[in-house]
């Protein structure tokens, strides 16, 4: 019997909460208050500040379930595995056990919880680095042996693949930062052949797909200094798991997409456009795929348009259209899209949707957002049969800017009418303007960690003073809707049945500056959530927290549920002074300060 998706789930949280663990709940997809990154990219996003050294309100065992979003692989989605929404399940020791439970309780949880087969399973250590004096993770090596995993089932590799730290190797490492060897753990397909173009022989970090990372257990264990490396004295661990991958090991089956988190999507779609999944694999992983996500942004409010989130989402929808041209369909007069979005929330239902109400309200973005783009796509194939041969190599980008064409599609397009171009120029054409193009954005569709410069630090508590005085001034019924925060500005979304005047934004910033005169502590505490409901204090509503949560107090002025990091007095932010302020949509609005 096939374990479900939703089966999976709950076992791995009794798992570690019977081991002592309590669950983090998750951030949103669009994560709040960092500024580096567009989605939520990894399950230890929010715990960055713990494991630096942030006290947190549960404790020091923790676990969670937390949903992802990687832009940066859409490039990727159409091969076995890769996919651009998934689930990271993880577990935390802030400073309480290292090594030793660690790689236990993890292999306990993969050969006995979940019964995967003990002789297709391998584990890497990190070797060591001579450069920088680190020696090779001997501990975890010897745990391994004594777990019974045999010696030619353990795999040794150097850092720039069994070590982590948020700069990469320890070479790019800064001083003071933290870092230290993993131990990954890999499933093996053993129906899968090795493919010798990728090595003589086969290992579990080849790439020629026989092997699959299922989980990765890293020990910060060093701290490095102007003389070296040395240990810490409080040591954490941060566990990785795809729950994508461990599903593919549980089924043994290489294709992603022929699991049970993709069954009823690749049913919907076979259903819809008339076409088998078998002779479409790629344009199918890519369709189910990008509709999964999209159904995901746009529940956590995400629109399609040109700029930051909604233009991955925009581009996620033409990719789809684009495949489902390949594959024939007629893109001009879209299908209904309801039975396919309805896959993806039945799916999930039982975690994230309500079913009824998110069919009728996200179908109709997906449709719409697909038929423009139909139109789009006929209008360009048309340009590409009126523009001369000559002048198609110079207007690679230009068909994919103005258009949304993709390189692939552009040559499908110029082979189908015959148009005799030189590719390989065409498609130096297309990359020399598409790395300009990144370069000009480079960083903003990466995943990264929250910016904890000083400057950062003060525009994060000046916004909870920024959300009381709205509160004050304006009425009871504000709420913030997200900020995003940076070292040169603070953005802050609110809504409010009341639009707010040019005098009440002077007011709200003179009761910010005068509590920053006042010079107020700025303290936590961790108590139940109820007893921080019952005082009052503001939370983003969007997001899910655990019984036991830490709020942070300006004086007596303001409280707020929050991870932190602050200022310890306002009289460290100085001043601050709204530059802007302007409605964004239906009773929502968004402040500019610095």
């Amino acid at each position: 019997m096939t374990m479900t998706y939703v089966k999976l789930r709950r076992l791995y949280s009794r798992f570690w909460e019977e081991r002592g663990h309590k669950e983090v709940p998750p951030i949103p997809l669009v994560p709040q208050n960092d500024p580096t990154t567009l989605f939520t990219g990894s399950g230890m996003q929010q715990l960055v500040p713990y494991l630096l050294g942030e006290v947190h309100p549960l404790g020091k065992r923790l676990y969670n379930i937390q949903r992802c979003l990687r832009a940066q692989d859409i490039e990727e989605v159409g091969d076995n595995r890769h996919d651009t929404f998934f689930e990271m399940l993880g577990n935390w020791s802030l400073g309480d056990y290292f090594k030793k439970e660690q790689l236990f309780w993890f292999w306990d949880f993969l050969t006995r919880e979940l019964g995967l087969p003990k002789e297709k399973l391998y584990v890497t250590v990190f070797s060591g680095d001579e450069k920088n004096h680190l020696p090779p993770d001997n501990e975890s090596m010897e745990i391994w042996k004594k777990l019974g995993v045999p010696e030619n089932h353990i795999y040794k590799y150097g850092a720039n693949k069994n070590w982590w730290s948020r700069a990469g190797e320890p070479r790019n490492m800064p001083v003071a930062e933290p870092g230290g060897p993993d131990s990954e753990v890999f499933y093996e397909f053993v129906s899968v052949p090795h493919d010798r173009k990728f090595g003589e022989k086969c290992h579990p970090n080849c790439d020629c797909g026989r092997y699959l990372e299922i989980g990765n257990s890293v020990f910060m264990q060093y701290k490095k200094t102007d003389k070296g490396f040395e240990e810490l004295p409080k040591k954490n661990v941060d566990f990785g798991g795809g729950l994508e991958r461990i599903t593919m090991a549980l089924e043994d089956k290489n294709d992603l997409f022929e699991t049970n988190l993709f069954q009823k999507i690749i049913a919907a779609l076979e259903k819809l456009t008339g076409k088998k999944y078998q002779d479409n694999k790629k344009e199918m992983r890519i369709i189910a795929d990008h509709i999964k996500s999209s159904v995901f942004l746009i529940k956590e409010g995400v629109y399609p348009s040109n700029k930051e989130q909604g233009y991955v989402l925009r581009r996620l929808l033409r990719k789809t259209s684009l495949n489902l041209h390949k594959i024939g369909v007629d893109v001009k007069k879209m299908f209904s899209l309801e039975e396919i979005c309805r896959s993806v929330i039945d799916t999930y239902g039982e975690i994230y949707f309500d079913t009824k109400q998110d069919v009728n309200s996200i179908t109709p973005i997906i449709q719409l957002e697909m038929e423009k783009f139909g139109k789009a796509l006929t209008r360009g194939i048309q340009e590409i049969k009126n523009t001369p041969d000559k002048e198609l190599e110079n207007k690679a980008f230009y068909f994919y800017q103005s258009y949304g064409l993709p390189l692939e599609i552009i040559e499908e397009i110029f082979d189908s009418q015959n148009k005799k171009v030189d590719k390989k120029i065409f498609r130096e054409q297309f990359e020399k303007h598409r790395d300009l193009s990144r370069n000009a954005s480079s960083g903003k569709f990466k995943g990264g960690l929250a910016d904890h410069a000083e400057q950062t630090i003060k525009y994060h508590t000046a916004t909870h003073l920024l959300h009381q005085a709205l509160f004050d001034v304006i009425g009871q019924d504000i709420r913030q809707e997200g900020s995003n925060i940076t070292s040169e500005r603070l953005r802050f979304d609110f809504y409010s049945m009341k639009k707010p005047s040019a005098e009440d934004m002077v007011e709200v910033e003179a009761i910010i500056n005068q509590k920053i005169k006042d010079s107020l502590n700025v303290e936590f505490k961790i108590i139940p959530k109820n007893e921080a409901l019952k005082i009052g204090a503001k939370s983003f509503f969007r997001e899910k927290y655990p019984d036991t949560v830490k709020v942070y107090f300006i004086g007596d002025y303001s409280k707020e549920f929050c991870g932190g990091p602050h200022v310890k007095n306002t009289k460290e932010i100085g001043s601050l002074k709204i530059f802007k302020f302007e409605k964004i949509g239906n009773n929502l609005f968004r402040v500019y300060a610095r």
